[in-house]
């Protein structure tokens, strides 16, 4: 497997990562705690076969050798044990124990216990399971085996069922503890995630272990020290415009007491784009800082045929094509001043005007707004969202405008949880898509009439 299909493999949350690698760990330690318990009952297993063997073998084979050849048979079931037995015969012939198993050290135990007074030697037994035979001689010379088949090692039926259920306990904890860990987490990213232009995003609970409270508590002095920062901005601007319609009005009162002339109507001309810009600025600066405006359930398709006529009325020709066939929640005067802005802008440029609205299949409205006029260059179609940023070089702001309607209208569809997107229609013009949510999580007023 190579790297990039490593890191494909691997969980992309976080949740998911330390879950893995906690249960695999725990799974892993259980799995060694395991092994290492079988190893020690084996081992004790063997200890006590190997103790029994030297303090029982002596004992019968004294008894067996004091008996009479007759009387022996007799005696065996006697002093048979549950990993061994005695035989009054030669037994069965085979190699030797191997040096390292269990067989082997039962042959040095046999052999210590007898005290050297009797031959011993041993062979093992052919089979699946080990088994093996130690021959002696009694003191008659007649044969003696000890017939040796070791238990299989002893394992409780419970201590597997033991092993799962703990590894179970563990993996909850461990899934709960990853939750703790990985939940101030999710709070956070989903925080900065509703931090919308107006700032107005619900406060961070600063509790839990320290290093999540310190976190909570700077995110949220960060949210407040940027909707400070923001809010004096927006006054600042404010205040700009109100001071500047004064000396704007005083100008304009001057230059209608001047006898009529082609510069009397330049100068004019310069004080209403001025009087433009100043209101434009400000209305970029406060949509940035967020609409006040209360969601209402509006009847989207009333509303656009409502805003058609409007401009039907001022002798512009604007279609509309699509139903929604139901109210949505939206803010209405935001969706107003952006379709205004869109078509606006379509009408300046560009003809054959067209509204066109639809339901996605993700469960949002769209509406486009169509024109057939030149289009924007495709390296331009981000850059002309940014404020201020204009396709057409000319300074005439008849033609080339302020460069802030566009920049207008992706703030107020941030603000409203939309986005606007800018594309080029084949055949030539420019399509505006207005995609909105059709319900919204804010409490909706009752529906408005347009």
């Amino acid at each position: 497997m190579t790297h990039a299909s490593a890191l494909r493999a691997w969980p992309r949350s976080l949740f998911a990562r330390l879950m893995v690698i906690l249960l695999v760990g725990l799974a892993l330690a259980q799995g060694l705690s395991f092994a290492l318990v079988l190893k020690e009952r084996e081992g004790a297993a063997d200890r006590l076969m190997l103790s029994n063997l030297e303090q029982d073998v002596a004992s019968s084979v004294s008894i067996l050798d004091m008996m009479p050849a007759a009387e022996r048979p007799r005696w065996l079931d006697k002093l048979e044990r549950k990993n061994y037995s005695y035989q009054l015969n030669a037994g069965v012939s085979g190699d030797e124990p191997p040096r390292e198993a269990l067989s082997r050290q039962a042959v040095d135990t046999i052999t210590h216990a007898l005290q050297g007074r009797y031959t011993v030697h041993a062979n093992a037994v052919s089979g699946d399971a080990e088994h093996f035979q130690v021959h002696i001689h009694l003191s008659d010379g007649s044969p003696l085996t000890i017939d040796i088949h070791p238990a299989p090692k002893p394992l409780a039926m419970w201590l597997p069922a033991l092993l799962a259920v703990q590894l179970v306990l563990l993996g909850v904890c461990a899934w709960l503890a990853v939750r703790v860990v990985t939940h101030p987490l999710k709070q956070l990213a989903s925080a900065a995630e509703n931090l919308g232009p107006d700032l107005k995003a619900e406060q961070i609970p600063e509790s839990g272990p320290m290093e999540v409270a310190h976190a909570a508590a700077a995110f949220n002095a960060m949210q407040q020290r940027i909707a400070g920062y923001l809010a004096e901005r927006v006054q600042i601007l404010a205040a700009i415009s109100h001071d500047l319609q004064t000396p704007i009005t005083r100008m304009r009162l001057r230059l209608d007491l001047m006898e009529p002339s082609d510069t009397q109507e330049r100068f004019l001309q310069d004080l209403r784009e001025m009087e433009q810009l100043v209101r434009e600025g400000v209305t970029y600066a406060r949509t940035l800082h967020g609409s006040s405006e209360t969601p209402v359930r509006v009847d989207v398709d009333a509303f656009l045929d409502s805003l058609a006529f409007d401009y039907r009325d001022g002798g512009q020709a604007i279609e509309v094509e699509g139903k929604v066939g139901a109210p949505i929640e939206t803010r209405p005067q935001a969706l107003r001043r952006i379709l205004m802005n869109l078509i606006d802008n379509a009408l300046k440029f560009g003809n054959e005007v067209r509204v066109a609205v639809s339901r996605e299949a993700g469960g949002n409205l769209a509406i486009a707004v169509q024109d057939r006029g030149p289009g924007i260059p495709e390296a331009d179609l981000e850059r002309v969202m940014q404020p201020f940023y204009r396709v057409e070089t000319s300074r005439n702001r008849g033609t080339g405008g302020t460069g802030l309607g566009l920049a207008i209208a992706q703030q107020l569809a941030r603000a409203m949880g939309g986005h606007l997107v800018l594309s080029n229609r084949e055949g030539g013009g420019l399509q505006a898509t207005l995609t909105l949510p059709l319900a919204s999580s804010a409490p909706a007023q009752p529906a408005a009439r347009h």
